[in-house]
Formats: structure tokens, sequence, C-alpha cells
């Protein structure tokens, strides 16, 4: 026993009789002791006196930790061991009443006994030593004392023991004759258990309900969980099972129910089966106490041969599960607590939130046994509690992991994407929404134009529905739409503030990647963006925490609404500041059913992308668009200067809306970047409103736009970021004088574009747009369609022959197995062409309905690198090897400019296109290119005849004549229509060729055999404006 304490010094006592007569009782030194007052008081000798015979007197000091009986006691050392010594004391020479085993009944007083007992010792100090000890029964009896009080002494003086009779005592306690006088003393005054009133003893004797452990086929948990769901019971702990689980006594009904201890999970103390088949729940020395209140009987020898025999076949502990049982013991065993029933799990185990006084407040036991590393946050165990006590129980858990607190000893924390960002704050103009999540700022530290000025934000540790990708034919989420409008029009143009928190490095495909470094990696920058304004009526949120930031947090706002989640990190991943803050608003918006947690089918919102339809369809819609004169609009993106992306809700369309009669500098020519980035921030994403004029032949609309009542062009010109096209028709511009005037400002400025700018060199007539430097390649045609159309390769680019020796060097022999290689629609694959049998790239155009059964099963394909289409069997298909290139097709389809050539259908149709054969591919040969034009109306490359047109001039270099001219002077073709406002370089192209087109129409050839043909259904340009004023 070293690592008990010894006293300095140890107890001796005097007792005093309750009618104030003195009796002397001789301490365990042979001393006597002087009257001092009515009660019974044990008085200290001075240290000096006993120090020398403190070692051989046996007096010890400990903690009472468990009260089994209203006699018997466990004390544990007093020391900083994980788990210190214990002992079981009965007091000496007393018996107290039995409490009841399970199924029996309480003798009379029993509970009384055990509970004055329990609150006069449970937790405290007290000085001990054994009397003497009975082997038969391995038990030791003792003299305990509490401070300068004979425990023994006021348990038989307040009536709740009675004394052994000596005859039936070898050895008896040395207090005995105080005893015996203090007993004589409680039958006189019919205290305790000696009370002899009528009904005293039946009262006495709990009426136990059916117990819910064991056998609980009379205990409905579910009923019981229900009824009692959310009430703080007051309980007494009978027994810790684990550091996790315990089980109580509900008072007053005495209901004894075992409880999970919600929102954790302790390990496992282990235990002895044997033990536990044969003895029950007895109190033992070695550590594992606290296991029932009743006072066991001995071990019979044939139970201990059994005990010894099966011993081996104990349930080891895990690590750590007696510190954690030990733990809740030390806290809870014997002790009155505080139930808040949460639920029933799916064994019928409840399962509650436990509090335990700790002075003037009262303490959680899951979140203490969490925090000092003896148990874990489990999720099925905290159905019922509140968010904020989950988000407690897991922060406390991190804070044991990152500390490696006992069963976190070992613990290893993922591999994470994520790094810290640490002083990065910067205040800026919103003016972009990405998404709901992503946001971009112009940091107003740099200068305007700054490449690095406009700063993409992702909002920290929320995640919004996905906007989708019409070009891919991917439709938004639910609420996305919502969620970026709200942004929008909470955001755009605001001044906020944002503080960046961490990064993350993301895979290209799926948004996740590991922490490694890749080459198709990128790496997202993510932050907290406060509004300096107040909030809205209705709205929901806290400001800052703690006073860090002032403002409204944007991410909170947004998750408030329901029209975010919340991001659910892993241990140790970086996450917002105020992740608690947003959990919170989650939750209220997930109680009030909001947005995304409603249960409410969310809006459906149908919007027509004109962008990427034909152009026919744009014109479809111009007769609704400039009947409604102006119109309210949305302006989505910008797409350079004077040509943007808008929405017009009225019209449920997204279109491609360019300014009239002013432009900007194109790709790549001075001052492109800083006319977009003007625009970006004076009309990105702001609602205005626009009258559409007419529509091009790309199926751009023509008009003007208003912002805040004020034409967009005006702003543009007077900055020197854009110039007036006078070749669009001066009289058909609204608002021309204030346009005009707002150049003339910037060029006698020399802002911008006008910085070299010289009073007189330009033509009377007034500015002229540059003509732009036209894009020509080398070009070798390898195939030809009906229309005019064309697919050409670049003459001069390196990547064919290299893609040839590397199609060469392949081992194609062996047919794909079937149902190993499933090709699908889209995908680029490796096909033999059945002119040459040439292996190719190829797209897949076409499926066979379901899987494949057959090598002769048909696919459609696209080769991409020549524009030949054809159906192929699926022996003639490999997939594509990894030595191959997988840069894009080297196919490019054209078309014509300036001229319409009929389709096969069409008269004169199919000679039109024997003839374009006969002049593009009867002998190998280069042309040359020139770009008029590009259409991008034809979305992505899905098969022949689809993607993205070039409008081409295409010279035949050996005849030094273009071929638009040969199917012109043959018939074969007609000009397009001319429009009055095309620029100066398309009208001398029509001029050359209308020339020819004369010829062929003079002479009656081809398609003018018969005279003139009848107009197409070209839409003429829109008539003159009258001039504004009175008649």
């Amino acid at each position: 026993m070293s690592r008990w304490q010894n006293p300095t010094s140890m107890p001796r006592t005097l007792c005093i009789c309750g009618d104030g007569s003195t009796s002397k009782e001789n301490t365990a030194d042979g001393s006597v002791s002087s009257i001092v007052d009515r009660s019974v008081i044990f008085l200290h000798l001075g240290v000096a006196e006993m120090a020398s015979t403190a070692g051989a007197t046996g007096w010890l000091r400990g903690i009472v930790k468990a009260v089994p009986s209203g006699d018997s006691l466990v004390i544990m050392g007093n020391t900083k061991a994980e788990i210190p010594p214990e002992k079981t004391v009965t007091l000496s020479s007393l018996m107290a009443p039995k409490l009841a085993r399970r199924g029996g009944v309480d003798e009379p007083f029993a509970w009384n006994s055990r509970e004055f007992l329990r609150k006069l010792c449970i937790g405290k100090e007290v000085t001990f030593r054994i009397d003497y000890t009975v082997p038969s029964i391995n038990r030791e009896f003792g003299s305990v004392f509490l401070g300068e009080k004979n425990i023994a002494c006021l348990v038989v003086a307040a009536g709740w023991a009675k004394v052994k009779e000596q005859s039936q005592q070898k050895e008896v306690s040395p207090f005995i004759s105080e005893l015996l006088r203090l007993e004589e003393q409680a039958r006189q005054q019919g205290v305790g258990r000696w009370n002899v009133a009528p009904g005293a003893s039946e009262a006495s004797v709990r009426d136990l309900p059916p117990s819910a452990i064991g056998d609980a086929s009379g205990f409905d948990a579910v009923a019981f969980a229900n009824s009692k769901r959310g009430s703080a019971l007051e309980a007494v702990v009978d027994q810790v099972r684990d550091g996790s689980t315990i089980r109580v006594f509900l008072l007053p009904e005495f209901q004894y129910i075992q409880v999970l201890v919600a929102g954790v999970q302790s390990p496992s103390p282990g235990r002895r089966a044997s033990l536990e088949a044969v003895s029950g729940t007895e109190l033992t020395s070695d550590g594992q106490n606290g296991d029932s209140l009743v006072d066991q009987a001995p071990l019979t020898s044939a139970q201990r041969i059994a005990a010894s025999v099966t011993s081996v076949s104990e349930v080891p502990a895990d690590p750590f599960g007696k510190e954690a049982k030990h733990f809740t013991e030390t806290r809870v065993l014997h002790r009155d607590v505080r139930i808040v029933l949460e639920g029933v799990d799916k064994f019928n185990n409840l399962t509650g939130s436990v509090y335990y006084p700790d002075g003037e407040s009262a303490k959680d036991l899951a979140l203490e046994l969490i925090e000092n590393g003896l148990g874990k946050y489990v999720e099925w165990r905290s159905g019922s509690l509140e968010d904020e006590t989950k988000r407690k129980l897991k922060n406390a858990e991190l804070v044991a992991k990152r500390n490696r607190l006992r069963i976190w000893t070992n613990y290893v924390p993922p591999v994470s994407n994520s790094k810290a960002i640490h002083d990065q704050n910067f205040t800026g103009k919103v003016v972009e929404i990405v998404s709901g999540d992503c946001i971009i700022v112009a940091d107003d530290s740099l200068a305007f134009g700054d490449p690095s000025a406009e700063r993409r934000v992702n909002l920290s540790s929320i995640r919004a529905p996905k906007m989708g990708n019409p070009r891919r034919d991917v439709k938004p989420d639910p609420y996305a739409r919502d969620a970026k409008d709200f942004l929008r029009t909470r955001l755009i143009g605001r001044q906020v503030n944002v503080s960046m928190e961490y990064s993350r490095r993301v895979g290209q495909a799926d948004g996740s990647a590991p922490a490694s470094a890749s080459s198709e990696a990128r790496t997202m920058d993510f932050g907290s963006v406060f509004l300096n304004t107040p909030p809205k009526n209705g709205e929901d949120v806290s400001s800052g925490i703690g006073g860090q930031q002032a403002g409204i947090n944007v991410a909170e706002l947004l998750v408030a609404r329901g029209y975010a989640s919340v991001v659910r990190h892993r241990d140790f991943e970086e996450r917002s500041n105020y992740y608690d803050a947003l959990l919170s608003a989650e939750s209220r918006a997930i109680s009030g059913k909001k947005g995304m947690h409603s249960a409410k089918d969310p809006p459906n919102r149908h919007v027509t992308d004109l962008l990427t339809a034909s152009s026919k369809k744009a014109r479809d819609f111009l007769p609704f668009l400039q009947r409604e004169k102006r119109m309210s609009a949305v302006v989505e993106y910008v797409l350079s200067g004077h040509r943007f992306k808008i929405e017009v809700p009225k019209a449920t369309c997204s279109i491609a809306f360019s300014l009239s009669g002013v432009r900007c500098p194109g790709r790549d020519e001075p001052y492109s970047d800083e006319a977009i980035a003007f625009m970006r921030r004076k009309i990105m994403q702001r609602d205005v409103e626009i009258e559409v004029e007419t529509v091009d032949r790309t199926g751009t609309f023509l008009g003007t736009m208003w912002e805040s009542r004020t034409n967009v062009a005006i702003a543009l010109l007077e900055a020197g970021l854009a110039k007036l096209q006078t070749s669009f028709g001066l009289d058909r511009i609204p608002e021309i004088h204030l346009l005009t005037q707002a150049e003339q400002s910037a060029k006698q400025k020399k802002l911008k574009i006008w910085e070299n700018y010289v009073e007189g060199e330009e033509v009377s007539a007034g500015p002229t747009v540059e003509r732009r430097q036209k894009e020509e390649f080398k070009a070798v045609v390898t195939e030809v369609l009906a229309g005019g159309k064309f697919y050409a390769q670049y003459a001069t680019d390196q990547k064919n022959s290299a893609l040839t020796k590397q199609l060469a060097s392949l081992n194609l022999q062996e047919a794909p197995l079937i149902g190993a290689f499933n090709p699908k629609k889209g995908d680029i694959i490796l096909a033999q062409f059945s002119a040459d049998n040439s292996w190719n790239r190829a797209m897949i155009v076409n499926t066979p309905r379901g899987d494949v059964k057959s090598p002769s099963d048909k696919f459609e394909v696209f080769y991409i690198d020549y524009g030949n289409q054809e159906t192929v069997s699926y022996s003639h298909l490999r997939p594509l090897d990894s030595s191959v290139s997988s840069a894009p097709g080297l196919a490019q389809l054209c078309s014509l400019a300036f001229i319409k050539v009929p389709g096969l259908e069409d008269d004169y149709g199919q000679e039109a296109a024997f003839r374009l054969c006969e002049l593009l591919l009867s002998t190998p040969k280069e042309f040359r290119a020139v770009v008029e034009d590009k259409d991008t109306s034809g979305g992505k490359v899905k098969g022949q005849g689809s993607g993205t047109i070039f409008l081409v001039t295409l010279i035949d270099t050996a005849e030094d004549i273009s071929i638009s001219s040969i199917l012109l002077k043959e018939g074969l073709a007609r000009l397009e229509k001319r429009r009055r406002w095309e620029p100066k370089d398309r009208q001398q192209a029509f001029d050359e060729l209308e020339k020819y087109e004369t010829e062929a129409r003079t002479s009656r050839l081809g398609m003018w055999e018969y005279g003139d043909i009848a107009s197409d259904e070209e839409d003429s340009g829109p008539p003159a404006r009258k001039a504004a004023g009175k008649r």
C-alpha cells in the first residue's frame, strides 16, 4: 500500500453523549481525550506527537469513490495515477439493511441507510485503518474518519445501522463500547431504522417498477423515451458499465434503466466473463468497483474453483478502456445527476445527455470524456442532440486529436489538400457572381486594368447548387439560379471586405484531388466575404464573431436562405473561421424549410440560350424583341467591350447583344482587355434596359443599352475605348449626338485608342474602324459537303504527319473483346476507314441500342481529322491508345463566304456539289483560305456538319482565282443579300463578286436558266429611324 498517503497524525477520539454526560474511549495509542462538545467529535493530536507512530498505526488517506451500502465504502488512493489503488472497507462491527437484488425487495430502511452514508461521504477525503479481515469472505473491516468524525459513530447515532452482537464476532471495532452506547441512544429516540411509528417500516421499502435491464419484457423503451424526451430527470448512478454507459435509478419512481451517453463512445474496459456469469456484479478490490449497490454474498468453494479455471477466457480491455471507466466513476458513480433523454437506438437502448454537478455549475459528461481523449464522437448516438451540442463535441474531438490525448495517442491525421492562408485581407467591389458560392472581387489596392486586380473568391465551407453547362447539355441543379441571382442582387457593384482563409488543390474533372500536385489540378482560394450594409428585414444572420469582422457574412446569409449547404470537413481540414455560425444558419434553414430544404418542388425556370442555338432561331425571336421596345434585362457576361450575353426575363431567353454603331478594339488589339475590364465593372450582371433594332447573320442582336437611364456607349466613347462605326448608318443610332460628343471629347484628350490622334488626319465623313488583320492559312480540302461547306486541314500543321506516324506504329490486328470495350456516344476512338482500310481517330456519333452483342453491330463514326462520316462494324473499332495524341480534330469545318450555294434537295444543288468536289478534290492541291468571319452558333462538335464554321474566301493559288467566283460565274451559287451597314471590306468583297453573278444571270446559266429567282428569307435591315421631335 505504498501508493496510499500516510497522514502525519492519527485521530484520537472522545465520545460525548447526547445528554451531556461524559464517556471516555481509549484511542489506538491508549491516550484519553477531554470533553469539548455535546456531539461526537474527534480531535487530532499534534503533528510532532504522532509523527513517530503514523507509519506503525496503519492509518491511510483516500477519497470515497463509491458507497455500495449503508455500511461499506469504496476508497481510492489520493494519487496522480490514471487508476489509483482501491479498497472496499466495511465499517467494523456494523450491519446496515440490505438493498434488494435484481427482482428482490429491500430490507426496511435499506435505501435511507445507503443514502445517508452516500451523501455524507461520496467524493470526500477520509482517513481510515483496517481493523481486521475475514479471509473466508474476503472482506476487510475498518474504522473510517471524515475529518475528525468517526463515520461509524455517525451512522449508528442516526439509527441507520445496528451493531453486530459481540458473540457473533471474533474481532470487534476499537470503538465497540461507544457504538453500543450510540445504538441504545438511537433506539430510545426512535430514529432511523428504530422508527416504530405505524407504517414507517413499510414506507421505507422501495416499490421498484419493472427493470429496463435484463428481462425488459415489461418495459417499453420507446414509449418511455417519447414520454420523457427533452425533460431533465433526476437520477442516482448505480453502476458504470464503461466510460459512456451507465445504469441509474430515476427518482422518485426508482425506475432502473441503462443510458448510453449521447454523442460519445468510450473504449471497452473488458470483463472477466466467468466472474460475470458466476458472481454477478460483486465488488472486488481490483479496481472494477461500483457495479452494484447490493452487498453480495461470498463465493462458494465450487464457484471459486470454476472462476479460477475459466478466468483465462476474459474479454481484454481496449486501450484506455479502464481509464475511461474510472474517469466516469469518479464523477458520477453513486452521485446525483441530471439526465436528458434524447432517444432510443435500434436495440432499444436509451440514449441521453448526462450532467453532473461541479461546484455551482453542471458539466456535460460526454464533453468531458471527449475533451480528455477518453471517448470519440459518434453520429449514431447523436440523432436528437442540438446542433450546437454536436458542434461542441466535434470541436472537442478535434482538439483531443490534435493534442493526441489518450485514445488518440497514435492518431495520424489524414492527408489534406487544403492549406491555410494567413493575413490576406482586402476590400474591393464585387464585379461578377460566378455561381452561388463563387464571386469575383476587384481589389481596390490594385490599379484599374491590372490583370491580377480581379480576384476569384470561393466562399469558405459552403456548397451551392451547380450551375450546369448549356454547351454540354448539363442543366442547372434546383435552386442554382436562385442562389446566383440572390447574390447578384445583394452584392454586385457593392464594396465588400474579404478575408482569405485557405486554399485547396482540386482536380479539373471532378473538383477533388489529392494533396500531391498534378498537371491537371488547380488551386482554389477560399475566404469569407462581408457586406458593409445592415441586413434587410427578415434576414437571420450574425455580424462577425467576437468583433473580428464588421458586416454581414455573405456565406451565412446564403446558407440561412437555404441556397447553400455547409461542407462537412474532414479532421484537420481547413475551414471557415465562422464555421459554427454557418452550421447554426443551416440548422435554422432546415427547421424553417427554406430553399433547398423545402418540401415544395423547386421553381422551374426555363431560359432559352440563343448563343448556343442556330442563327435562324435567333431571328425567330426578333419580332417579339423589336415589338417590346425598351425591355428590362440582366447582363450575364461581357464577351468584349461592345458585345455581351444578356438575359431577357420577359422573353425567357439569353441573347448575344452588341451596341449599335460602336466598336471596341478586337481580341489581341491594344486596349481590348481594358475595354472588357471597364464594362465588367460598369454593367456586369447589372439590371439594364435594352432596345433591339435587328439581328446580324451570326445571331447577335444589335441595339442600344441603358444602365441607370444612361447610354452605356457614351461611357465607352468618353473613356477612349471605342469608336463610332459610320458604316452602320448614323441616322439609325439613338442619341447619336451624345455619342459623337463623347467620342470628340476622348479625341481631344487623346485617351487610349486616340493617344496618337492628330486633328485633320481622318476623313470628314467621320471616324472609321481600322480594318482588322484577317486570318489566313494554307488549306488542304479533305471532304466536301452540300451547301458550299467543306472540311479542310492546315497544310503547314506538323500534327498531321506526327499523328500518322503514331497510328502506323500501333498493332491493331486483334479485335476487341465484347464487354471489355463499350464505346459511348461522343467517345473518341480509333476506326478503320472503309475506303483504304487505314486507322484514324473518330468520334462515336450513334450507337446500337443496348450493349454490344455481336462484332457486326453497327456504329456511326465521324473522322475528326478528315471530316468524313460513315457506319462501321464493332470489329473495326479500337479504343484510343494512350500513345496517340488526344488533341482536337485536325479537320476544320468551313463555308464559302458571301455566297449561298443550293443544298442537295434544291435546284442545281447536286450540280453545285459535284462541281465543288471537282474543284477541290480532283487533284491534290493547296488553297489559300482567308477567314472572313466565324459562326459559333453550331455549338461543340457532335458529328459531321456541327461545330464552329470558318466563313472563308478560298483561293486557288495556281489559277489565282477564288472558288466563290467560279461558282457564281457558272450560275451554281448566288450572293448573300447585302445590308446597308456592311463594313467597307465586306462591301468591297461584294462588289468584286457581283460582276460574276451578273454575268451568269445575263447568260442564263445554272440557277438563272429561267430568269431571276425568288428572294430568300434573309432578314433585311431595319428601316431608318425617324428624326426626333414634333411634326
